[in-house]
C-alpha cells in the first residue's frame, strides 16, 4: 500500500479521535476504519490479538466516559435517579451544543447537560435543597469531564497502536 494512502488513513483515524471531544463515538469510527483497513488491503499486519486488544480500549473508552461520571455524581452525593438524569442530560446537551462553534459546543453542552440534568433531579425530583444538589451536579460535571478526557486518551492509544501496525506495512 502506498504511504500517501497510509498517511490518508491515519489521518482519518485521527478525525476520528478528535470526534470523542464532541461526545461522537470516535473511537468506534475508528473501529469501523480499521476493520475497512483490513478487508481493503491484501497482506496488512493487523491480527486477532490486535483486534482483541482494539476493541477492548473502545469498550473501555465508553465504560470510562459513563463510568466517570457516575463515579463524580455518586461521590459528591447524588441519587441514583439524578446520576441518570445527568447522563441524559449530557447527551441531550451534546446533541443541542453539537451545531455550535463547529461542533465544539457538543463538548459544553454535554459537561452542561450532566450538571443541569442532575441539579434539576436533585431539586425537582428530590427535594433536596439547591446547595445539596449544587454539589451533586459538581460531581456529574467533574466525573463527565474525566471521563472524556480519559476516552480521548484511549483513542490516541488506538491511533497509536494502528500506526504502529500500518505504517511499517507502507514501506
Amino acid at each position: 500500500m502506498s504511504i500517501f494512502l497510509t498517511v490518508v488513513f491515519l489521518v482519518a483515524l485521527g478525525i476520528c479521535v478528535l470526534l470523542n471531544l464532541v461526545t461522537l463515538p470516535g473511537n468506534w469510527a475508528m473501529v469501523a476504519l480499521v476493520v475497512a483497513w483490513t478487508l481493503l488491503v491484501p497482506g496488512n499486519s493487523l491480527g486477532p490479538l490486535f483486534f482483541v486488544l482494539f476493541i477492548g480500549l473502545a469498550v473501555a473508552g465508553e465504560l470510562v466516559e459513563f463510568g466517570a461520571q457516575i463515579w463524580g455524581a455518586r461521590k459528591y452525593g447524588s441519587s441514583r435517579v439524578s446520576t441518570w438524569a445527568g447522563i441524559i442530560g449530557a447527551i441531550v446537551g451534546a446533541v443541542f451544543g453539537a451545531p455550535f462553534m463547529f461542533g465544539v459546543g457538543a463538548v459544553f453542552g454535554a459537561l452542561f447537560g450532566a450538571w443541569a440534568g442532575c441539579f434539576l433531579a436533585e431539586v425537582l425530583i428530590r427535594r433536596q435543597p439547591s446547595a445539596v444538589a449544587f454539589r451533586a451536579a459538581q460531581g456529574a460535571f467533574v466525573g463527565r469531564f474525566l471521563g472524556m478526557v480519559v476516552k480521548f486518551g484511549l483513542g490516541m492509544a488506538m491511533l497509536a497502536l494502528t500506526a504502529s501496525h500500518v505504517w511499517p506495512d507502507a514501506l
